[in-house]
Parts: structure tokens; sequence; C-alpha cells
């Protein structure tokens, strides 16, 4: 009899981005023709492409929102654009948008903090 351990490809993580689990305060801001929305919730991963957060808010897969949040090691709040990629009640996956210059900036940021965050102590 033969182990199937053995005969098994490994798992390989395919992610483009390493996650950091993180807690933080963020606020979702939905814009909508007749008024924009603004809810409070939370951030529990972040990489530089995205991050999952915790909103009381019904949103679907691929709107488009605003997401705003200070990260860790940083003074300075970051808002940037963001398309819901996946959804679990509510608890949302999301993919932040390198739209304009300025959007561009804040990921750049994000991604040079995150970096502070990946160095071994």
């Amino acid at each position: 009899m033969s182990s199937l351990s053995s005969t098994q490809p490994a798992y390989t993580d395919t992610r483009r981005w390493r996650r950091h689990k993180v807690s933080v305060p963020i606020r979702v801001i939905l814009p909508r023709p007749s008024k924009t929305t603004i809810i409070d919730g939370r951030g529990h991963e972040l990489s530089e492409g995205g991050m999952a957060l915790t909103a009381g808010i019904e949103l679907r897969v691929e709107d488009q929102i605003m997401v705003e949040f200070t990260p860790p090691y940083s003074g300075l709040p970051i808002r940037v654009k963001a398309t819901v990629r996946n959804r679990e009640g509510y608890r949302y996956g999301i993919e932040f948008l390198r739209g304009d210059t300025e959007e561009a900036v804040q990921v750049d940021r994000l991604r040079m903090m995150l970096s502070v965050m990946t160095q071994p102590e």
C-alpha cells in the first residue's frame, strides 16, 4: 500500500502579495448618485493589493468603493478606490485600484509601509 502524501503535489500559495494580519479601523465610502454613504468597519488582513474587511453595509461583488484607514506604523491616513472581489456575510475581500496619480501615490505609500512590517526583527 503506497502513501498518498508522497503522490500528492505540495500546496503552493499563489497569492500575488503577502498578507499582513492587522486590526485597523476603516471607513467604507460608497458613492451613489443620490447620496454618499459612509460606514465604519474593521480591516483584518492587509496587502499592497487589497484587504479583508468587515463592515455593516450591503455590498455586491464588483461594487466600487473608497476605503480610508491609517496603516500600522503610519500617522497619515490612506484613501484608495477599491473593488469588492468576494463576500461572505459582512466580510469583504477588496482589491485596491490604481486609477489616477494620487491613488497610485497612496498605494505606493502603503507598499513602503508594508515593507517595513515585513523586515526581520
